[in-house]
């Protein structure tokens, strides 16, 4: 595999489809984390595009709660309970004892767990919405290739939302 100058892997132009799907979301997960270094704790609290309260800190947190949602949750089953509690229902809340490093960690925790309950899953198989998800979706039910789609998908918005966030911060674009 070839990395770019900012080391993120990039994924091989001509592979099977599991290989594809998990080396994209792979990249982007790379992304998120690039977006966050070398800001200190006031930058990665700062939301700097009004009205909006988005931070970097915040899409940390919330996407430890998108993996947990979609791989315990969704795909294994498991009730487990929110990532950040303190952190409001879509993890964006931020608390002042939690920095950068506690919420990679946690961030980090998420992502493995995810690779552990799908590894050797077949793409084809199935997890169970919540009735609220199955209602929006209009199915009971979504196979794992669905889920790596929507978090590639999910992950890319946001990265999207971090590239705008870090250059108003800083100016820094790019990758």
């Amino acid at each position: 595999m070839t990395t770019t100058p900012h080391e993120r892997t990039v994924p091989p132009p001509r592979a099977d489809e599991r290989t594809t799907l998990e080396g994209w979301l792979d990249f982007h997960r790379e992304t998120l984390v690039l977006k966050c270094s070398g800001l200190d704790d006031r930058g990665l609290r700062t939301a700097p595009l009004e009205p909006s309260r988005m931070t970097l800190l915040g899409l940390v947190q919330h996407l430890a709660e998108i993996e947990r949602n979609w791989f315990q949750r969704v795909f294994a089953g498991l009730d487990v309970p929110p990532v950040h509690a303190d952190a409001g229902r879509d993890g964006f809340g931020l608390v002042p004892e939690r920095g950068i490093d506690e919420a990679l960690a946690a961030w980090r925790a998420e992502v493995s767990r995810g690779r552990e309950l799908t590894a050797g899953a077949p793409l084809e198989a199935t997890g169970r919405l919540s009735e609220q998800e199955a209602a929006h979706l209009g199915s009971e039910e979504v196979s794992l290739r669905w889920i790596l789609v929507h978090l590639i998908e999910e992950y890319a918005r946001h990265n999207g939302h971090a590239d705008l966030i870090r250059e108003r911060l800083d100016g820094a674009t790019g990758p």
